[in-house]
């Protein structure tokens, strides 16, 4: 488990700019941020960060600024969909922001937003994040609309801004290393708004698609409006790891992210760095398979497919079957959502016809992947802590990519590592 835990707390919704407003505060790089979306391909905006307050409590707002031609008819709400040159707004909007626009603009399906992903000054991490949302994005417009994703069209005249949001939150999140999100609880308000096809139910469509496929809890408040915007869902979607906080845990920091629209309640999104607890336990899936007629390469297979879904561990344990039979016991360990299609897969590429499945609790160590200086150059470690006690273990790819440039037996370098660590001379970033 590397980097940092995440826990977002979405009491008054989610939205693009409230994510990357509250990540902004938990520390992420304000001059990286900046950094990558100057080298966007797109023009006609300007970001402002500032602080602002929210029932009297000081939080971060990011703002993303239009200018005249690119002007938003609603801050990340502004999507079309179509093909040829017949376009409909899909703009869920508040009434009191609703303008009308006549002039022509540049239209932009998915395949252009994943060409700007990739000429952007980006980590490959935050490249692969702002892709994903934008997936999720597109694919629950297309199924709102009943058009196929190639045909959903983000209109420059509202996309500019839930470009730069979405890439914005994936900057912060890499710059973060984040790698655990919690988000238990998605609270939406109640009622309708109104958009240029009409008036729309409150979540909005895009919203229940991403909701529905995604698995995501859902909290209808008495609140009159809309809490949780497209782009906030899709984000949530791409970035939750679970929906459970640890029993116990220490905060490292906390974020405020502000909200724009004006409802009843407090209009921010708070972000927490957490750290469960040492010794805490958790609840995981363990699936047993006894197979008995596969060749080695297709069990090798099989372990390759399981770890790329998302398994945590898979490994085999050598059995004897009834009349004696030699085979083999398939054990995977996995989280309770990956379950389902673990098991899909193991069904498919095995001939296993039964699988057991049972939860079984775990205590677990903290722990997470830092970067090591060393005299044999840079390394990647796994720290693990018990209270007060620190271990800290090399990576076998990157203790091994060691070995080879230096044409030296793996067993040395990783020695050399570990010498030099507990000697405090290579611990530079740990």
């Amino acid at each position: 488990m590397a980097g940092q835990t995440l826990y977002l707390e979405c009491m008054s919704g989610i939205s693009g700019d409230m994510t990357v407003a509250a990540l902004l505060d938990l520390g992420a790089d304000e001059q990286v941020l900046r950094n990558a979306l100057d080298s966007l391909p797109v023009d006609g905006f300007q970001i402002q960060v500032t602080r602002v307050k929210k029932n009297g409590l000081d939080a971060c707002d990011f703002h993303v600024i239009l200018d005249g031609e690119h002007e938003n008819h609603d801050h990340d709400m502004e999507y079309l969909h179509g093909s040829g040159g017949h376009h409909q707004h899909h703009a869920c909007e508040t009434e009191s922001r609703r303008h009308a626009h006549s002039h022509g603009h540049v239209h932009r399906n998915l395949a252009d937003i994943l060409e700007i992903i990739e000429k952007a000054d980006m980590t490959a991490g935050a490249k692969s994040l702002s892709a994903k949302i934008f997936r999720i994005l597109a694919e629950a417009e297309a199924k709102a609309h009943g058009v196929p994703e190639e045909q959903v069209h983000f209109h420059e005249v509202g996309a500019v801004d839930s470009i730069v949001d979405i890439l914005a939150a994936a900057v912060c999140l890499d710059n973060l290393d984040i790698s655990q999100v919690v988000i238990p609880l998605l609270c939406e308000g109640r009622g309708t708004v109104r958009c240029q096809h009409g008036i729309l139910p409150v979540p909005v469509p895009a919203v229940l698609n991403i909701v529905e496929k995604y698995e995501l809890p859902l909290h209808i408040t008495e609140v009159k409006g809309e809490l949780v915007t497209p782009t906030g869902a899709a984000v949530a979607a791409a970035i939750r790891t679970s929906e459970k906080l640890p029993g116990k845990f220490t905060v490292v920091k906390t974020g405020l992210g502000a909200g724009k629209r004006q409802y009843a309640g407090p209009g921010f999104l708070r972000a927490m760095l957490i750290v469960p607890e040492p010794g805490e336990t958790d609840i995981v899936c363990k699936l047993e398979a006894n197979i008995d007629d596969s060749t080695g390469e297709m069990l090798g297979y099989v372990m390759e497919q399981l770890f790329q879904a998302g398994a945590r561990d898979v490994h085999y344990i050598p059995v004897f079957m009834k009349k004696n039979r030699p085979a083999y016991q398939l054990n995977v360990i996995c989280g309770e959502k990956e379950a389902a299609g673990l098991e899909e897969i193991i069904f498919r590429e095995t001939t296993t016809i039964g699988i057991r499945r049972m939860q079984v609790e775990r205590s677990v160590l903290q722990r997470e992947n830092r970067q090591a200086v060393t005299s044999l150059g840079e390394v990647s470690v796994k720290v693990c802590r018990r209270g007060a006690k620190e271990r800290v273990y090399p990576e076998y790819e990157s203790a091994a990519a060691l070995a080879r440039k230096h044409k030296m037996p793996y067993w040395q370098v990783y020695r050399m590592i570990v010498e030099e660590i507990d000697d405090n001379k290579g611990n530079q970033g740990l």
